[in-house]
């Protein structure tokens, strides 16, 4: 907004004092103007008045003021959240290893772009953790969300709630992300129903109307949207996914380009186990490269039909993660497959005990055991 120079001085002077998009009151408001050495700023006080005594400072973050008519005085003011406050850039992924589409992700990022991007892939490949580290890696905000059948317009554009005993609207994540400029990632985006509909203008980057309080949102530079899913939004035929849903044509339409990702390559994926080892305290290469080949021999079983189930690289950080607290690895990969029925779950440690040999998948032997029991006694 442009402002007459000596009213921009009062704007400078209050934002300098009490930080952009700041409520402040009439007593704040007196000093800012004796600081910028202007009249007392009446004309903000009926323009940005929020409340009773309450004002809010112009800026990227400053809520418009909604008035109700034909009564000019009834004002809805949107509710200012304590996200403004928050840091939402991701945290660093101690052991993550870039690969496949990072640096693609990365590329629409550094552009600034608006660039919808849909990314498909099974279960446990890190998708997610791809986007979310590159947006740690570059310092830019990321807003998550997790979508359900129940998601719908309340949940991503904003609603009215109860605040300190009034009702008032708050903005919903899809909004935070506009007025923020940062990435709103819909993860789980085919578990959606077609109350996702509410965001085709959104995926458009042309803004958003919310009916609620006759405002119009604009995003702010930087703004984009990316989605994840198990499927490509067509529904899970075998039943693997289920809960998935067959995604609307036009809403699917509207992601620029689909990135399918699969598991890590061999190489790419022991750098992560290793990784994930040097995490957890308790590196071991040579069962390392051992879980990696047998991930990969069931994954290869399983594209060709011969099994029902496959393990992921998250499943395998699972399994490392039990050997480091068990010192077992026999009794680390039996937890870590007991999610599957019997049968899946014996042939999944007989095919271990061919590629590692001095493993014995039998029951516990009591060496074991009595070894279990010194690194228990070591530890405490």
């Amino acid at each position: 907004m442009i402002f007459s120079p000596q009213k921009q001085k009062f704007v400078d002077s209050a934002t300098e004092m009490f930080g952009i998009g700041t409520v402040i009151n009439k007593q704040q408001v007196r000093e800012a103007s004796a600081n910028a050495g202007v009249p007392l700023a009446g004309w903000f006080m009926k323009q940005y008045k929020v409340a009773y005594n309450q004002f809010k400072l112009p800026g990227e973050s400053a809520p418009t003021t909604i008035v109700n008519t034909p009564t000019e005085s009834a004002v809805v003011n949107l509710v200012a959240t304590n996200m403004e406050k928050q840091n939402l850039v991701p945290s660093a992924f101690e052991g993550f290893v870039p690969w496949g589409h990072f640096k693609d992700i990365k590329q629409i990022v550094k552009s600034g772009i608006f660039y919808p991007v849909f990314t498909t892939g099974l279960s446990g490949n890190g998708k997610t953790l791809m986007i979310e580290q590159v947006h740690a890696e570059m310092g830019k905000e990321l807003i998550r969300v997790n979508i359900t059948i129940e998601t719908d317009e309340d949940d991503l554009l904003g609603g009215f709630r109860l605040v300190n005993g009034e009702t008032k609207f708050v903005p919903g994540p899809v909004v935070e992300a506009m007025e923020r400029g940062c990435t709103l990632l819909l993860d789980e985006c085919d578990l959606g129903s077609n109350k996702l509909m509410c965001l085709q203008p959104v995926l458009e980057g042309k803004g958003v109307y919310l009916k609620k309080v006759n405002k119009w949102i604009t995003p702010k530079e930087g703004f984009n949207v990316m989605a994840t899913a198990n499927t490509k939004g067509k529904g899970s035929e075998d039943g693997r996914f289920i809960g998935t849903n067959v995604l609307n044509e036009a809403f699917l339409e509207r992601f620029a380009i689909t990135i399918e990702q699969p598991y890590a390559d061999k190489k790419v994926e022991s750098k992560i186990v290793i990784g994930s080892m040097n995490k957890y305290g308790k590196v071991d290469e040579k069962f390392a490269d051992n879980l990696v080949t047998w991930a990969e021999v069931i994954r290869k079983t399983f594209y060709e039909g011969g099994v029902d189930e496959i393990i992921s690289t998250r499943r395998l950080d699972h399994v490392v993660k039990a050997y480091s607290i068990f010192k077992d690895k026999v009794k680390a990969i039996d937890l870590c497959v007991a999610r599957f029925d019997d049968d899946t779950k014996e042939s999944f440690l007989n095919l271990y005990s061919k590629i590692d040999a001095g493993v014995d998948v039998s029951a516990p032997t009591e060496q074991n055991e009595i070894e279990q029991d010194e690194n228990f006694e070591e530890q405490n």
